[in-house]
């Protein structure tokens, strides 16, 4: 390369360069238009109400039971002669 194609290289680097940054302005949000206004959201608590007696009490059914269905030992459970 000659001196002065590396010259014209830096050159169009600069100027590459600063159009960009430019650019960049234009296109891309400044901090001052990405503030927003949001709800304000209340924090998390440790506290947890007691439930409703009518439905979470000692009798209520538990679904994490193991439910065993009848003990039939039928080898043709569909022949139709019900055992």
């Amino acid at each position: 390369m000659k001196q002065k194609d590396v010259a014209l290289l830096i050159f169009i680097a600069v100027i590459s360069g600063m159009v960009a940054y430019t650019a960049s302005h234009f296109l891309f949000a400044t901090p001052a238009n990405r503030q927003k206004q949001v709800a304000v959201v209340r924090p998390i608590s440790t506290d947890f109400a007691t439930p409703d007696p009518r439905f979470f009490n000692g009798q209520s059914i538990d679904p994490s039971r193991s439910i065993e269905v009848g003990g039939n030992n039928n080898p043709n459970p569909f022949n139709g002669s019900g055992q």
